[in-house]
């Protein structure tokens, strides 16, 4: 079956001692797409969130760099080939369990301020896991992602206080 890429949206609370939960429809994905239980993250770029994704997209980050170069040589802008492939190529390859447990580094949870859950948000080749205070200060072009948020942290606060 051919990897179907990374959609939708999922909250997890934070777990003891730095443990997380890969949600059942990314942990399926990740799996389909690491042919194993291996979870690789990395700072994102950009946006003050991780970005997820299994071994399989190692596959694609040469061709990513090349795409990015000649992008950058077209529109006359400078592109330095070796930090940006120190960027892409700098993932941590985390294992998880059957129910998905993993346990996210404490320089990972610094850099994108990862607190008491995350929010997943399905991103196609990838997917991001934000910090809910985060996710909330983005702007306009959020709004949907932003508004789900809401909604699972919701959910889950209200699941906690039942129980």
């Amino acid at each position: 079956m051919l990897f179907g890429g990374y959609s939708g949206q999922a909250f997890t609370p934070a777990g003891d001692k730095g443990r997380y939960v890969l949600p059942p429809l990314f942990r399926k994905a990740v799996k389909e797409s690491s042919d194993a239980r291996i979870l690789c993250l990395a700072k994102h770029d950009r946006w003050n969130c991780l970005v997820g994704f299994g071994l399989s997209r190692k596959l694609e980050l040469e061709q990513q760099l090349d795409r990015e170069e000649e992008m950058a040589f077209k529109l006359n802008r400078e592109f330095d080939r070796e930090v940006r492939s120190s960027q892409l190529n700098g993932f941590v390859e985390l294992p998880f369990d059957d129910s998905g447990r993993f346990v996210m580094p404490e320089y990972l949870r610094d850099l994108a301020n990862v607190g008491e859950g995350l929010f997943f948000q399905g991103g196609g080749r990838f997917f991001t896991l934000w910090n809910p205070a985060e996710l909330l200060g983005m702007g306009d072009d959020w709004a949907a992602a932003k508004a789900a948020c809401k909604a699972l942290v919701d959910e889950a606060q209200a699941k906690g206080r039942a129980k």
